[in-house]
């Protein structure tokens, strides 16, 4: 199996590093391309292959993780379509690009997976979400299941769910990191060094979430095993309820989960007034 990664960037530079870890692909099997200079050093420290040339990646290539920006995508499908053919999967890791969108710009019967995951890849902590394109076979998805369940978790759904999997997941670590940070706020105007304050936050966000994974295991039961009457625990959850924190999270998701519609939305109107202004130009010819 050959491997190119269109984007090696953050995220496809922890594509990589997770399939190599795991031993899923040779290194010398990845291709990653990408026009910075910058990231392709980073990604040749990891051992894969690297260029500048998408069309050298993707070439040789069985699957092809499109790991780019979504305002750069229409650019990179119309570049790599001529050479896509019915031996390459094309996988999608870009926020709010539809499948139907992908596969308008690839040729017909192209086997697309889009996948909606999070920054903890990079650590082997990631939270996946898939779903499959209409040309796309379940050895496909049981590929993409395997790739993506060495950087973390990993399942597949209907497309449909994949904006309010953005709001939850793909954004979520963002949420995360401001619950850490301001919880490390509160240990320091409390007296403690910032660098314990930090750990102990971060630390404590871990061993919170590790544990509610447990099976049988539910948020609100944990929460009060912790608290015990009149105590020291009760007194900061009703401080959180007070100030509307479940309500904050709650529009946080609901928030994010919108705008990941409006832009895949964006995304389709953009393409088609982009069709329209093509075809006027080539009538004015």
């Amino acid at each position: 199996m050959s491997v190119a990664i269109v984007g090696a960037g953050k995220f496809g530079q922890a594509i990589a590093r997770g399939f190599v870890r795991a031993g899923l692909v040779a290194a010398d099997r990845i291709i990653a391309s990408t026009p910075c200079s910058e990231d392709l050093a980073k990604a040749a420290k990891i051992g894969v292959r690297t260029t500048f040339d998408n069309l050298e990646a993707v070439k040789p290539s069985n699957v092809v993780f499109l790991a780019v920006k979504p305002d750069v995508m229409r650019t990179v499908l119309y570049e790599i379509a001529p050479i896509i053919s019915e031996r390459h999967i094309v996988v999608s890791v870009a926020a709010g690009v539809k499948i139907s969108y992908v596969e308008d710009k690839l040729p017909v019967d192209t086997r697309v997976i889009r996948v909606m995951s999070n920054t903890p890849c990079m650590v082997g902590e990631g939270a996946t979400v898939f779903a499959r394109g209409t040309a796309a076979k379940d050895s496909d998805s049981v590929l993409v299941q395997q790739f993506f369940s060495t950087l973390g978790f990993c399942v597949e759904s209907e497309e449909s769910s994949l904006d309010a999997v953005t709001g939850v997941s793909g954004s979520g670590p963002a949420y995360a990191f401001c619950a850490i940070d301001a919880m490390a706020d509160g240990g320091v105007k409390m007296g403690l060094p910032r660098d314990l304050a930090l750990k102990l936050a971060a630390q404590t966000m871990l061993g919170a979430a590790k544990m509610t994974l447990e099976p049988g295991s539910h948020p609100m039961i944990l929460k009060d095993n912790v608290g015990s009457p009149g105590g020291t625990t009760m007194a900061g959850v009703h401080k959180l309820e007070e100030l509307g924190f479940r309500n904050c999270l709650i529009s946080a998701v609901e928030s994010t989960t919108v705008k990941s519609v409006e832009l895949s939305q964006q995304m389709l109107d953009e393409d088609k007034n982009y069709d329209e202004d093509v075809k006027t130009a080539v009538l004015k010819i």
